[in-house]
């Protein structure tokens, strides 16, 4: 997922993926097949095409009037993914001034008005976000460090509606009775692809 702020990643921790591609591109929707650039950046890890194809066939390929949050956006690769599929709002926050600009460019070539590109710190930014103001939240935070995954969690759990989806990408498999912020959530699908373990988590409706 694209995705943490681009410069917190530590290369070594990343996943091998052989040699990193120069673009990827838009899997579906409205702007199918469109290429999106990929910086030379330290520890940009663009979430790979066939992970995107699973995670959208999980959502039902359309997000029509869906609100979305990339919080690591690196790429933009998930964040465009969506507002392509027809999701209502796309907020995009990415700390790299380089990677930031470049969600920006992207946005105005597209046209893309549901997009909203944020030069911040993630979890930052989430903190003064509004509990369950949207569907579906993107996770994908710097690879192999535990202790900044849980503190992403924290941040990004509280933001989702009721019965919306977070997507998450970490470097084992979740286990949710230990982690305290995902209480009342459950495993809807999950998947690896060689080092990463990636995850849709549903939150529960309240009763």
């Amino acid at each position: 997922m694209p995705r943490s702020s681009t410069a917190s990643r530590t290369p070594s921790a990343a996943p091998a993926r052989g040699k990193q591609p120069h673009t990827v591109r838009i899997i579906g929707g409205d702007w199918k097949r469109t290429p999106l650039q990929v910086l030379d950046l330290e520890g940009l890890r663009p979430t790979p095409d066939r992970v995107r194809e699973t995670l959208f066939n999980w959502l039902g390929q359309r997000l029509d009037g869906l609100r979305c949050l990339d919080l690591f956006a690196g790429t933009g690769a998930l964040g465009f993914e969506a507002a392509s599929r027809g999701a209502a709002r796309v907020l995009m926050v990415e700390r790299n001034a380089k990677a930031a600009r470049q969600l920006r460019e992207i946005r105005e070539r597209l046209s893309a008005q549901a997009v909203e590109v944020v030069e911040a710190d993630g979890m930052r930014l989430a903190a003064g976000l509004p509990p369950c103001s949207f569907d579906v939240v993107f996770l994908d935070p710097p690879f192999g460090e535990p202790l900044v995954l849980a503190r992403a969690l924290e941040s990004a759990a509280p933001l989702v509606a009721e019965g919306g989806y977070l997507y998450v990408e970490a470097g084992a498999s979740l286990e949710l009775a230990e982690i305290d912020a995902l209480a009342g959530w459950q495993i809807a699908r999950q998947g690896k692809a060689g080092a990463v373990h990636y995850h849709l988590l549903q939150r529960e409706n309240d009763e």
